[in-house]
């Protein structure tokens, strides 16, 4: 989903689990909760966010905002509030037309509140460095992003994009390290990751274990076609546990939230 999604929601969306055995509409705090970051974080703690539809696909005509709803929406936006800095693949970035989180008056008040910087910067993953210097994400933007590129990236790219104001880090030698990546945020402070994709970086941080979270949202859509699914490329040595933590529904859409198992 690109940065500039603008949620339009009527605050119908119903808690199905937990609850008393009853649906019931959910409050706006009670989602922040639900989807909060735990307090005291001495490492990264790694919430990703996917939409697919109902088969399965993660894009329509090659994007994810076909699939989401108001309600998608809403939890999008809210995974940006809570989160210190949002990590996204160059692809995913490109393809989705990624520009610097926007500010405004909610976003503000929620993330003073929480004691969280204004804004969280943009972390894109690019062993190649491909991101241009005259990409949204550094010209359109309140914070300068974060490339998270590797040693045989081109020196000269990673010089402009230095130049252009991006922070550019080296987190592996031929490819980007998942947990080389997450301690370079660290060391920034930004231990509340909010993962938005690609396929690649989600299979990437399964394969190291480093996945906390996975935030899904089922969309009530038949795709069909040549659409990948949420986590393709480096293999898992053994399927990772997770456990069901809260499911919500609105308008045909499953919003379904899993932890790490215990």
């Amino acid at each position: 989903m690109a940065g500039s999604l603008t949620p339009c929601w009527d605050g119908s969306v119903q808690k199905l689990w937990p609850g008393s055995g009853a649906e019931s509409n959910i409050t706006d705090a009670e989602l922040e909760r639900l989807y909060d970051h735990p307090s005291g974080l001495d490492r990264p703690w790694v919430q990703v966010n996917f939409v697919a539809s109902a088969d399965g696909a993660m894009t329509v005509d090659g994007r994810s905002g076909g699939l989401g709803g108001a309600a998608d929406q809403k939890v999008f936006a809210l995974g940006r509030d809570l989160a210190d800095v949002v990590l996204v693949g160059a692809g995913t970035a490109a393809a989705e037309g990624y520009r610097g989180v926007v500010a405004g008056k909610a976003r503000a008040e929620r993330r003073a509140r929480l004691g969280l910087a204004p804004i969280p910067p943009i972390a894109v993953v690019s062993g190649r460095c491909s991101l241009e210097p005259d990409s949204p994400l550094l010209t359109d933007t309140l914070v300068p992003p974060i490339v998270l590129t590797t040693s045989e990236a081109p020196a000269r790219r990673r010089a402009e994009l230095t130049e252009a104001g991006a922070d550019v880090v080296v987190a592996g030698e031929s490819s980007v390290h998942p947990a080389l990546a997450l301690r370079a945020l660290d060391e920034r402070g930004l231990r509340r990751v909010d993962c938005e994709g690609g396929p690649a970086l989600f299979a990437s941080l399964i394969a190291a274990d480093l996945v906390d979270v996975l935030c899904l949202t089922v969309a009530p859509l038949l795709v069909a076609g040549g659409a990948g699914r949420i986590g393709a490329g480096v293999p898992s040595a053994v399927p990772r546990g997770m456990e069901l933590s809260s499911a919500l529904h609105d308008e045909g859409y499953l919003m379904l939230r899993y932890t790490r198992s215990r």
